[in-house]
């Protein structure tokens, strides 16, 4: 299973995951409500007045310095808010019917942390409606040895009976393979997310195809050998052995059966026979 991007800044994000390809075209109406921070870029156009047109940085007290306003405060607002705010401002002995519009140029304020098997981790900056699909396109997609799950935490909405943190788990396999666009969850300022490293079981000795193999709950040792084509003229499948870390130690399991269930991590090996 193997994600991957390939993403334009402002129109799309195409993402590939086991075979299928999902396409996430920009949509400017969600920054309509997205909320201006720290850092972030915005750009202001007042229509035939170019100069009083500019491109600006939020402050860190959440102000921006305009022409013939000066210092204005715009943190915690939308690019509507703002527009209406300027627009009256402007309107107040400066211009008549003033036509503004305001556009974020850079979200830089609100950021999410990726951490785990994708191709880049670290930190992105996020808009007000980005989901995991497209956080994780952000970081270059998943790498190939990516489990089929995602942690996200972060802080609860409410502390009241219960821990100041919360944990979600993301089927990133029923999302993509099944359609299941309700695990595709959107990803807030401050989440953390956390990809793991597949699971795999081991298959050694007399099998087709020796190797490692992704792990899926409720395998059991047929179904691992089937994964492994199978076996060889010179195995002796009465005498499978499964090799399995318990509390740190190795263990080895001798009587088995191939209706076992076998558990991430295990090394199965298929002996050879003696005749």
């Amino acid at each position: 299973m193997h994600l991957f991007q390939n993403r334009t800044p402002t129109t799309s994000a195409v993402i590939c995951f086991a075979g299928i390809i999902i396409l996430f075209m920009t949509n400017p109406l969600f920054c309509q409500d997205y909320t201006v921070g720290e850092d972030d870029v915005i750009t202001i156009t007042v229509y035939n007045q170019p100069q009083l047109s500019t491109k600006v940085r939020v402050s860190g007290d959440g102000a921006i310095v305009l022409p013939l306003l000066g210092n204005i405060r715009v943190k915690g607002l939308n690019v509507i808010e703002i527009s209406e705010k300027l627009t009256g401002l402007y309107a107040d002995g400066y211009l008549v019917n003033p036509q503004i519009s305001v556009f974020i140029e850079e979200y830089s304020s609100k950021k999410a942390t990726i951490l785990g098997m994708v191709k880049t981790p670290g930190h992105y900056s996020i808009r007000q409606h980005t989901t995991i699909l497209e956080f994780i396109s952000m970081a270059g997609g998943l790498a190939a040895n990516a489990g089929s799950t995602a942690i996200i935490t972060r802080k609860s909405k409410a502390f009241l009976n219960k821990p100041e943190m919360e944990t979600i788990q993301i089927d990133l396999a029923s999302l993509i393979e099944k359609g299941q666009t309700s695990q595709n969850v959107p990803i807030y300022n401050g989440d953390s997310i956390y990809i793991p490293k597949m699971e795999v079981i081991y298959i050694n000795g007399e099998v087709k195809k020796p190797d490692a193999y992704k792990y899926e709950q409720g395998t059991t040792i047929i179904m691992a050998i089937t994964l492994a084509s199978g076996f060889t003229d010179k195995a002796a499948p009465g005498k499978i052995k499964i090799i399995r870390k318990i509390n740190g130690e190795e263990v080895v399991i001798t009587k088995t059966d191939m209706d076992e269930p076998v558990l991430a991590g295990d090394i199965i090996v298929v002996p050879e026979s003696i005749f």
